[in-house]
């Protein structure tokens, strides 16, 4: 097995110029025979978009030790990490290569046996799998080894000519252990060097390895993948468009925490579980803050339970707040939310719009149980304890609410530092935990102003 002949990385890189700009682009396919780009378009460095090119293809390859592909969901991470480790198998030396992810299964389902996989994207050579064994065998004595971050410790020992880790900014407490014992390991062959595909979401390791001599970093946005769907490129813009977890999980930018956050992406994602898992509920409010017109910001409608444990748990159900919406129509998705979701009872802040609030929603439904509150604390205020009882394990998420989420996480001791102009979903889903924290102290269904 060879690796793609000189002339060939040439074409490569000269296509990767061109594509900068349409007309170039345009003018250089012209000039190329229609046999010839039919041969060439099966190869790798042909198909590659901007962001997936190895950089050792397009320069001497001595300057770098780590390459780290961070971009958007479905921009082609895999198909570059299995790319890669083709090339490494083909033009080393009998490699010795690891291939990590944050468990074995994820490892095989992903990196060897996916559709982007390498078993997939082997094109002259298919290498033998060997599942119980954790191994891959190519015919010029290649070697590829399976390894989870799961079971750090059996990267200690093995050395290695080159490494794939994939989705580290998703690895598990352990995974400084795994990446440093790869990295002690990383030292076969003149050259060792690690290839890293992930999603941007920010932590200490991805950081340090930003920051680390030696690293190249590439990526991109989901829609620089000209083969997925128009459908769902535009339901992710739709349902992501404009958030913090769409510029991190469309666009594949590294949005650092915002400092002093009650309510840190961290935490929010550990408190996250999987909706309609069989949880019985003591009760269900709907926390609703109106907005002071319709031009003006989201009417926050967020509903939220608790359930009949001890000590109780207080989970986040849905995110139905609306924009753009007179009193009448915003009053009309309060009353659609306490039908589908069974409300016991409508919390809503009377400070913008005084005793019409409740006129509003009670014309909407007269059946609707609403309770009006005063707000005679600030946001941060009320929002503190709410923050405490999420860090300590008993406020749950109940599926993804991203621009619940983006509006939590915004909140900070000194003030809002979110997205919008005001918090008012994370507002709506305060008042709703904190009237259901009230009444379990209590030990029964009151609710009083805050």
């Amino acid at each position: 097995m060879n690796g793609p002949p000189g002339w060939l990385v040439q074409l490569a890189e000269s296509a990767r110029r061109c594509r900068q700009d349409d007309q170039v682009w345009a003018h250089f396919l012209r000039q190329l025979p229609p046999s010839f780009i039919r041969f060439i378009d099966h190869e790798w460095l042909w198909q590659a978009h901007w962001g997936q090119y190895d950089p050792a293809a397009l320069d001497d390859g001595s300057a770098w030790r780590c390459w780290l592909v961070m971009a958007g969901r479905g921009f082609g991470k895999t198909r570059a990490g299995a790319e890669w480790v083709q090339r490494q198998a083909a033009s080393l030396a009998s490699p010795r290569i690891a291939l990590v992810a944050e468990t074995r299964e994820e490892a095989v389902r992903v990196m060897v046996e996916g559709p982007s996989g390498i078993l997939a994207t082997a094109k002259a050579e298919r290498p033998r799998w060997s599942p119980t064994k954790g191994r891959l065998d190519w015919s010029n004595g290649a070697q590829a080894f399976l390894y989870s971050v799961e079971a750090a410790e059996a990267l200690r020992g093995p050395e290695h000519d080159a490494a794939w880790c994939d989705e580290l900014a998703k690895w598990s407490k352990h995974g400084k252990a795994a990446w440093d014992n790869l990295m002690l390991g990383l030292r076969r062959g003149e050259r060792p060097r690690v290839i890293v595909t992930t999603t941007p979401r920010p932590g200490p390791l991805l950081n340090r390895i930003i920051a680390m001599e030696g690293t190249v970093v590439t990526g991109g946005r989901t829609s620089d993948n000209v083969h997925l769907s128009p459908a769902f490129q535009r339901a992710m813009l739709a349902a992501y468009g404009g958030t913090r977890l769409g510029a991190q999980e469309l666009e594949g930018r590294l949005i650092e925490a915002i400092e002093g956050s009650l309510f840190p992406p961290k935490v929010l994602e550990k408190a996250r579980i999987l909706p309609g898992t069989g949880e019985e509920f003591r009760r269900i409010v709907i926390g609703v803050d109106p907005p002071a017109s319709a031009d003006g910001d989201a009417c926050g409608i967020v509903i939220c339970a608790v359930d009949r444990q001890e000590p109780p748990r207080f989970h986040i159900l849905a995110d139905c707040s609306v924009s753009g919406l007179r009193p009448e129509g915003w009053a009309r998705a309060v009353a659609n939310a306490a039908r589908v979701w069974s409300a016991d009872r409508v919390i809503a802040e009377k400070n913008q719009g005084g005793e019409m609030v409740g006129a509003v929603l009670r014309g909407a439904d007269f059946t609707l149980p609403v309770r009006l509150v005063h707000a005679s604390r600030g946001k941060i205020a009320r929002a503190e304890p709410v923050a405490a009882l999420l860090e300590a394990g008993r406020v749950k998420l109940c599926g993804r609410f991203p621009e619940l989420e983006e509006e939590l996480s915004g909140m900070t001791a000194g003030g809002y530092e979110g997205p919008t102009r005001s918090p008012d979903r994370a507002d709506a889903m305060v008042w709703a935990i904190s009237a259901l924290i009230e009444g379990a102290r209590r030990g029964e269904p009151r609710v009083l102003a805050l």
